[in-house]
């Protein structure tokens, strides 16, 4: 295992680096069976195994599979770079329906890049889900061209170990990227991004929940840079933390000199089920430009007291009012998925996740 950054780095002082490290020290085990996690979508289906191409039992369609060397200096993704990974290139000419990547790791640390090059006008959804144990590592590089549009979902669902994610995205003029996650597992996680709006009223949406319980440790730490005029990006984060849990989201603007008539909104949210458990929270704007909309909002609180009481009056249980309100508190940010299918799926990992933790 390579160099790992240490908590007396600033960016990774909530990272439980101690769990990704007996994660890439496990024993490898049984394959998980992926079934269960496909979605009721058409579409190409790809299943990777520790980081493994399994053709026999993926239909590629468009996607791509070869050694990919990404050009990158974070210290977690750049151990991803060269290893055989999974591309997408796509014209506007070419249609296609959702694709599905499943992720099964069974121990041990995997690792694996992928790139989504979209050209003029082009428009892709993609639909990730990772399952099992072990240190799960993935870097995906994103170029966006004019008017292009990525929709990306992304659960994480493995029982234990730990899934870091680094993206780096470029969103060039009109061109838009959406991207939601979902951490309803039982492993540590790290969503880790760089995305920068590069072209004249770009536009990025990036956020999601992380429901943690026991001893776990999620976090995300994102950064959008907005370095072309109209751009807009919007970052939109809950964050559930039950037990001793560490829920953790940094969200980070910075808009460059030139990029006036920026519009940038973060949202950061924190819902303590016990106050045993923690979630921090780190908004940050750095602006150079003049003319600009920018705000962001970051509280931490308990379920609403009279929330709780007016449900009980009204003959719901105490666990499943707990639920309902909890539910509302995490729908803020799974609202934002725009496939029916894909959102219902993520709502229903988000239950099962609130029914084991209440």
């Amino acid at each position: 295992m390579a160099t790992l950054p240490t908590n007396r780095d600033e960016a990774f002082r909530w990272t439980d680096l101690a769990a990704l490290t007996a994660a890439a020290t496990s024993a490898r085990g049984a394959v998980a069976s992926a079934e269960g996690y496909w979605l009721d979508l058409a579409g190409p289906r790809i299943l990777f195994v520790d980081g493994v191409y399994a053709a026999d039992r993926s239909t590629p369609g468009h996607v791509a599979l070869s050694p990919l060397t990404l050009d990158t200096a974070h210290p977690l993704g750049v151990q991803a770079s060269g290893a055989a990974g999974w591309s997408i290139d796509l014209s506007a000419a070419e249609i296609v329906d959702t694709v599905q990547i499943v992720h099964v790791a069974t121990g041990a640390e995997n690792h694996l890049p992928a790139r989504l090059t979209l050209d003029e006008d082009a428009v892709a959804s993609v639909v990730e889900t990772y399952v099992g144990n072990g240190w799960t590592n993935r870097l995906t590089q994103i170029d966006l061209e004019r008017g292009a549009r990525l929709m990306r979902s992304v659960r994480l669902l493995q029982t234990d170990g730990f899934v870091s994610i680094r993206d780096e995205a470029v969103v060039g003029e009109a061109a838009s990227l959406v991207s939601q996650f979902l951490g309803a597992g039982g492993m540590g996680s790290r969503i880790d991004a760089l995305l920068t709006l590069d072209g004249d009223g770009a536009f990025v949406d990036y956020g999601g929940a992380l429901l943690t319980r026991d001893d776990q440790r999620q976090e995300c730490a994102v950064a959008v840079r907005h370095a072309a005029l109209n751009g807009s990006s919007r970052q939109t984060w809950r964050a559930v933390a039950a037990d001793r849990s560490q829920a953790s989201l940094a969200a980070r603007v910075e808009v460059a000199r030139g990029a006036q008539k920026t519009d940038g909104e973060q949202s950061l949210r924190g819902l303590l089920l016990q106050r045993t458990a923690t979630v921090n929270l780190k908004p940050e704007l750095e602006i150079f430009a003049d003319d600009v909309k920018c705000a962001h909002g970051a509280t931490v609180g308990e379920l609403d007291a009279k929330a709780l009481f007016y449900l009980r009056s009204r003959g719901v249980s105490e666990a499943r009012a707990k639920a309902l309100l909890t539910t509302a508190f995490v729908a803020d940010a799974l609202d934002r998925i725009g496939d029916e299918t894909v959102r219902e799926a993520f709502a229903a990992d988000a239950d099962a996740w609130l029914e084991a933790a209440l």
